[in-house]
C-alpha cells in the first residue's frame, strides 16, 4: 500500500474553513467533537486535511456554528476524482464504508489474501521494490482486513472469477493455504464468497474488476482500476451503471454454498 505525497487541496481548505468557522463562533473542537461523536485526533486530523473532511462534520460543524449551509456547501468539492494512486480515495473509502461488493477477476481480493499469498504479489512487483517496501505493503494490506471482523459490523460480498482460483501465485502450497483460508472466512456471518465459473456466460465480468462501497452517509461509491491507475466514482449514473453490472454478474455466480463445495475441491486438487 502506498502513500501519496499529499491528500487533495480541497481537504485541506475544506478542513481549514471549518476551524475558521468554530474559531469564529467560539465552539471548542471538544465540542464539536461531541457533537459530532469524532475524537479529537479525528476532528484535528479532518481541520488539517490529513483526513476528508466527513460530510457528518460539517453538517455538524454548520449547525453549531450557525454557518447557514456554508460549510455544508462544501461537500460538493469532496466528492471523490479520478486518482493515479490506489490508496490517495479508495482506502479511505473502504476504511470507513458500512457495506462492500466486489467482483475480483484475476486474484483473490486483497481482503482476503493470506499474509503468504499477498507476500508473493507483492514481492513480484515490476519494476522490483526494496525489501522494506514490500514489508510495508505486505503490512497494509493485512491491516485493511481488520475490518472483516472489526466493530461495527460491515457487511462484504465477493464474487470472485475461477480463473483467480486456477492461476497459481506462488507455490501450490500457497495456494492450497489461501483457499483452505477462504474457507474459514466465508464462515463468518458477515461475509459472502461467490465464484464466477468460467462456463457461465457473464459477458459483465469481461469488463474487469468493479468495487461498490456505501458510506456511513448512504453515499454510494464505485471502483474500477487497472495497472497503476484506479477512478473512484460517486456521480450516481456512473454508480448505477456499475451496481447493475455488479449485479449481472452475481446473479451468474455460485451460490453460496455450491462456491463453499467449488473451493474445496480446487484445494483438494493442488
Amino acid at each position: 500500500m502506498s502513500t501519496p505525497k499529499q491528500n487533495p487541496m480541497s481537504w485541506k481548505y475544506c478542513g481549514d474553513q471549518v476551524k475558521r468557522w468554530r474559531e469564529r463562533a467560539g465552539v471548542t473542537r471538544e465540542q464539536l467533537s461531541q457533537a459530532s461523536h469524532y475524537d479529537i485526533e479525528s476532528v484535528r486530523s479532518m481541520e488539517a486535511g490529513r483526513r476528508k473532511p466527513s460530510l457528518k462534520l460539517l453538517q455538524v460543524a454548520d449547525e453549531l456554528c450557525d454557518a447557514k449551509g456554508m460549510i455544508v456547501g462544501a461537500a460538493d468539492y469532496l466528492a471523490p476524482e479520478k486518482f493515479s494512486s490506489y490508496s490517495r480515495g479508495y482506502t479511505e473509502a473502504e476504511r470507513e464504508a458500512i457495506a462492500f461488493h466486489a467482483y475480483s477477476a484475476l486474484l483473490i481480493p486483497g481482503l482476503l489474501q493470506t499474509k503468504e499469498y499477498a507476500q508473493e504479489l507483492i514481492s513480484r512487483t515490476y519494476p522490483p521494490l526494496g525489501d522494506e517496501a514490500v514489508a510495508t505493503r505486505v503490512s497494509g494490506r493485512m491491516q485493511r482486513q481488520e475490518r472483516l471482523t472489526g466493530s461495527p459490523t460491515v457487511m462484504f460480498g465477493f464474487v470472485i472469477n475461477e480463473a483467480a482460483f486456477r492461476a497459481v501465485v506462488g507455490t501450490k502450497g500457497v495456494m492450497k493455504r489461501q483457499l483452505d483460508h477462504l474457507l474459514d472466512v466465508g464462515e463468518l456471518r458477515n461475509i459472502s464468497i461467490q465464484v464466477l465459473p468460467l462456463d457461465r456466460a457473464a459477458y459483465a465480468a469481461l469488463d474487469g474488476p468493479v468495487i461498490l462501497l456505501e458510506t456511513p452517509e448512504h453515499e454510494q461509491l464505485a471502483y474500477v482500476e487497472g495497472q497503476k491507475t484506479g477512478i473512484l466514482y460517486s456521480d450516481p449514473a456512473q454508480v448505477n451503471t456499475l451496481s447493475q453490472r455488479h449485479g449481472m454478474i452475481r446473479m451468474q455466480a455460485l451460490s453460496i454454498e455450491e462456491s463453499r463445495v467449488f473451493i474445496r475441491k480446487v484445494a483438494e486438487e493442488l
